[in-house]
């Protein structure tokens, strides 16, 4: 039967509780990628989630700026939240890739009639050379991936409500427009009841004149009931949920100077673009994972020590072990299979930039044909509009012009205050793409590393 009291063994017990104790304090030592990665994850957090919480966002009300609206939907999306502790989980397992497997306590016993004998021991194991490095690279390429798929989705976010915000404007830009007209409307009514009371005309014009006033009614109506789901995408670009309190819809737009080159801009797109960097480190993470593919060739290693108790002296007994990677076909399969991924990384990169071309294409077009449009409307189209509608009307009253060409002109300066109401939205829209999800430009005091800031480059404090 086994003892219940051995001085050398309760020695020897003790002495392995020590030095499991002491290896409980232990630390790896931190490599340069992996410093970097949680210096530019504190970085961000001290912004987006100090004290791992959720800052007050900005107090939004109808007077408040585009940049305090951008950081209350930035700071209040959860896809953006969503994102950012994804990467901050992808910096956490860098540390577990590049650490020691956890020591072992063993016990062993030889019994016969009674027992022979009592090993307790420790044992380690140790991944092969550069094993351990690798995995750390591996992991750290998926953070740096990681991070721009968060900067992603601040931009993505920052797109939404600029979008929202701007369908809204141009909502209650074509409602005004409609009212206008629908009054300039009434006033051609009037008129069209002076000059029939006098018998210059008959009453065809003055229902004429009503006729165009229900249609502008009616599509004032339509106008007005478009509204609510145009709040409800504004509502849920700032990141709130239906059961919250409806935003205030801010008074101003912030429109974007009509200098801006879009020809100037595309070599900057393809160096900072985010999707394109995402792809980049993809790539990375594929050719990190082929090198830890070909360390599957090299041998891992354990070593321990075992103390027999029961012997007179105390006999210790060292065992080391070593593993054979002797599956030649697995491992021909685990760096076929790296290598095959890593092409098919650089296979979506350079399908990611040829798809950044066509649409920086297709953006760019969007951008200078509604600039010219808009040059064309302010500056030419809409005076001759105005002044057509106002000889129409000095002719209708002189009896030289008949209704329906004053309906004419009227019908042609609405169509054209209507474009330039949707040309001004479209040259915006297609600016705010291109600056933020194809240049990559985040907006002002936006939680993301600077430009400038080379990630996974350790920076001194």
């Amino acid at each position: 039967m086994i003892p219940t009291k051995s001085p050398r063994l309760a020695t020897v017990l003790a002495g392995l509780a020590l030095v499991g104790f002491a290896l409980t304090g232990c630390k790896g030592i931190p490599t340069k990628p992996e410093r970097a990665a949680r210096q530019d994850l504190n970085a961000v957090g001290s912004r987006f989630r100090p004290q791992d919480q959720r800052p007050t966002p900005p107090t939004l009300t109808t007077n408040a700026s585009l940049s305090d609206f951008l950081a209350f939907a930035i700071l209040n999306q959860p896809q953006v939240e969503a994102a950012y502790f994804d990467w901050a989980a992808s910096v956490e397992r860098i540390t577990r890739e590049r650490s020691l497997p956890d020591p072992r306590l063993t016990f062993q016993s030889d019994i016969a009639n009674m027992v022979m004998s009592l090993m307790p021991g420790l044992m380690m194991d140790f991944p092969g050379p550069g094993k351990l490095k690798a995995a750390a690279n591996v992991a750290t390429a998926e953070s740096e991936a990681k991070y721009f798929a968060f900067e992603s989705s601040v931009l993505q976010t920052a797109f939404s409500f600029k979008k929202a915000w701007y369908q809204l404007n141009s909502l209650d830009a074509r409602i005004g427009v409609n009212r206008e007209t629908l009054r300039l409307t009434g006033e051609l009514e009037k008129l069209a009841l002076i000059q029939n009371e006098v018998g210059k005309v008959t009453l065809q014009d003055v229902l004429r004149a009503r006729i165009e006033q229900e249609r502008l009614a009616t599509d004032i109506a339509n106008l007005d009931d478009s509204r609510q789901p145009l709040l409800a995408q504004f509502k849920a670009s700032l990141g709130l949920k239906d059961e919250d309190a409806p935003p205030p819809v801010p008074q101003k737009l912030d429109t974007t100077p009509p200098d801006l080159t879009a020809e100037m801009i595309f070599a900057t797109a393809l160096a900072r673009n985010p999707r394109l960097k995402v792809m980049e480190a993809e790539v990375r993470l594929a050719e990190a994972s082929l090198r830890l593919a070909n360390k599957s060739k090299v041998p891992d290693f354990s070593a321990g020590i075992e103390a027999d108790v029961k012997a007179s002296p105390v006999m210790v007994r060292p065992s080391v072990g070593v593993s054979l990677p002797i599956w030649r076909d697995k491992i021909a399969a685990q760096i076929a299979g790296a290598q095959a991924g890593k092409r098919a990384a650089e296979a979506r990169l350079s399908a990611e930039q040829i798809a950044l071309a066509v649409e920086f294409a297709e953006k760019s077009f969007m951008f200078r044909e509604a600039s010219r449009n808009l040059e064309l409307l302010n500056e030419r189209l809409l005076t001759m509009a105005r002044q057509s509608l106002e000889i129409a009307q000095s002719g209708y009253v002189g009896g030289k012009v008949d209704f329906l060409n004053v309906i004419d002109a009227e019908r042609t300066l609405l169509d054209f205050r209507l474009a330039e109401v949707e040309a001004r939205l479209q040259r915006e829209l297609a600016l705010a793409e291109l600056s933020l999800l194809i240049l990559g430009v985040p907006p002002a005091n936006a939680p993301v590393l600077p430009p400038n800031a080379a990630l996974g480059k350790e920076r001194n404090p």
